[in-house]
């Protein structure tokens, strides 16, 4: 059996590092793990998404439509766009940050209201918390992504220290703690 994550947020969230500490977690766990590039126009404001894909054997990054187990969104939108791709009875990790698309800001568009109600009424089981706030307290609003590995972390009843163990390979050392208190907020939230 496989596992299938998608990451998904606008680019400069930090959804690169993001895939990179889940992929470094899912590894240490024996899974061969794919983990695809950044699709989408990854420069500040576009829309992203990255594949996570772990199992026994992964022959290919690729998700496709009704596949995803979780979708990990750095944004609402971003998780209402991304919807088609997640499995009935999927989870949705979400943050309830949200950033204004291009058509919203020149006024062409407005942006949803109630897309958490919305993503529920789809039959989307949807875990929705104010990640920038958490962020915010760690000590960044940067650590969004680090908030959002934590939530992502209650669902799969690893050891703690596997987390902590990926956090300190993958961060700057002169991030260590910020992102350590990032991960503890998001987990325990």
């Amino acid at each position: 059996m496989t596992g299938n994550i998608m990451i998904v947020g606008v680019g400069g969230q930090g959804t690169l590092l993001a895939s990179k500490l889940l992929g470094h977690v899912l590894l240490e766990q024996g899974y061969d793990v794919k983990v695809s590039e950044v699709h989408g126009m990854s420069q500040r404001g576009g829309s992203v998404v990255t594949y996570v894909r772990y199992g026994e054997k992964v022959a290919s990054p690729v998700i496709d439509r009704g596949e995803a187990d979780f979708i990990v969104s750095f944004e609402l939108l971003e998780a209402a766009r991304w919807l088609p791709y997640l499995k009935p009875q999927g989870q949705i990790v979400t943050s309830t940050q949200r950033l204004e698309p291009m058509p919203v800001i020149t006024g062409a568009a407005e942006y949803p209201d109630r897309l958490v109600e919305k993503l529920r009424a789809a039959g989307a089981k949807v875990d929705a918390l104010d990640c920038l706030a958490l962020a915010e307290r760690a000590g960044s609003a940067k650590a969004v992504n680090i908030v959002l590995m934590g939530r992502l972390s209650h669902y799969f009843g690893m050891d703690e220290s596997l987390w902590l163990s990926a956090i300190e390979q993958v961060v700057p050392p002169k991030f260590l703690e910020l992102n350590k208190r990032a991960f503890a907020l998001g987990k325990n939230a």
